[in-house]
């Protein structure tokens, strides 16, 4: 095992902190200046304003004629974040509990993550077997519907019993309905699995499955999540806890998932990052199995319905053309809205009443754009005021 400098790793759990999973501009600044100048750089900034910016843009985001700006309108989302910070404290406390924290300059990081560039995560916050990770980029991700049927769970017990009795790993994202299904399956045949969380390796969610994910780590799996303990699940977060099950993986199954399902941009990163992606037929008349049948229909998975077929994936014997989904149709409550404002709506408490500088942080975005968020909401029927506080109007969290 490569030993990491103490400094470094709370460097990078700094920045597991400070930033939302996916923020490309963050993962530029730590690969042009390594995390801990990178983190200095948020400090002096947050010291003495903008000015130290300018210089370090070019060196920072080479190439790019917006350097600055977009350098100067990240470290207004990042600076908030450093009033509340103590990754000593957080990273004590994580190894108190028997975690562990891996970062990329650790010989255990598993090298998949890698592949998803300026997007890969800063750290991983890991409760269970750490080796285990070991073994992903042979595993399977088996995913898929939360309103599964039986007909789902029952082909995801056989494929992920299917795939850990062939000693590979079967990863998943700890939800109800096809997640659970593969985890238990996994774990009932003596197998290995792991579940990648949206929110920290403590705040076990959905709460109905904690016994099932504390078992898991405890019998040779593991949780992982690239945020510290403590952080909440989000919207947001759930969708970008997906491209990880993508990247850790050799291949990725969808057994069951409707037209509109997180499956389906799991799927989607898999095939982009040119992971093989196999999907489970059903019923025609099932809606449950729409999402599949329109990944086999558009190109960006191939039909699978046993194991052996699944393990072919694996094998090479089967490859999509890396065609990513398209967007569902329908209508939510946050299409329309953009980046921002989605971190937003999904910062603002449903029952307490928030202040903006508050939003701020738990979003992590810049005050400007917090406050110009809020305002598009309140006008969408989204938030609501009162006085300098504000709440969300309309509750939903997907996963």
């Amino acid at each position: 095992m490569t030993a990491v400098a103490e400094e470094l790793l709370l460097a990078r759990a700094a920045w597991s902190r400070l930033t939302e999973p996916a923020d490309v501009v963050a993962g530029a600044v730590v690969a042009a200046l390594g995390p801990v100048p990178a983190l200095e750089l948020v400090r002096e900034t947050a010291r003495t304003g903008a000015a130290a910016v300018g210089p370090r843009a070019g060196e920072v985001l080479p190439g790019s004629a917006r350097a600055v700006q977009r350098l100067t309108t990240a470290l207004e989302r990042w600076c908030p974040r450093l009033e509340t910070l103590d990754a000593a404290r957080e990273l004590d406390r994580h190894r108190a509990r028997g975690g562990d924290l891996l970062v990329p300059e650790d010989a255990r990081w598993p090298a998949g993550l890698d592949d998803l560039g300026a997007e890969a995560p800063h750290a991983l916050w890991v409760s269970g077997a750490v080796a285990a990770l070991g073994s992903a980029a042979d595993g399977v991700a088996v995913i898929g519907a939360r309103a599964c049927t039986h007909y789902g769970e029952h082909v995801t017990a056989e494929v992920a019993a299917g795939v850990v009795a062939a000693g590979r790993v079967v990863v998943s994202g700890g939800a109800y309905g096809i997640d659970a299904a593969a985890h238990r399956a996994a774990l009932a045949a003596d197998g290995v699995t792991l579940a990648v969380l949206a929110g920290g390796v403590d705040r076990l969610y959905p709460a109905g499955n904690a016994r099932l994910l504390l078992a898991l780590a405890e019998e040779g799996g593991a949780l992982l999540s690239e945020v510290p303990p403590g952080s909440v699940p989000s919207r947001r977060r759930f969708l970008q806890r997906n491209r990880l099950i993508a990247a850790l993986t050799g291949a990725t199954v969808v057994v069951e998932a409707a037209w509109r399902s997180g499956a389906l941009s799991t799927a989607a990163r898999a095939a982009a990052l040119l992971r093989p992606v196999g999907a489970v037929p059903g019923p025609v008349t099932s809606a449950a199995s729409a999402g599949c049948h329109r990944l086999l229909r558009d190109g960006v998975a191939v039909c699978v319905t046993d194991a052996a077929e699944v393990l072919e994936l694996l094998r090479g014997g089967a490859a999509t053309d890396g065609r990513a989904a398209a967007g569902p149709p329908g209508r939510e409550v946050t299409d329309g809205l953009d980046e921002a404002a989605r971190q937003v709506l999904d910062a603002l408490p449903v029952r307490a009443w928030a202040q903006v500088a508050s939003v701020t942080r738990v979003a992590g975005v810049s005050g400007a754009q917090a406050r110009g968020a809020l305002g598009l909401l309140e006008l969408a029927g989204l938030a609501q005021r009162r006085g300098e506080t504000w709440r969300r109007v309309s509750s939903g969290r997907s996963g």
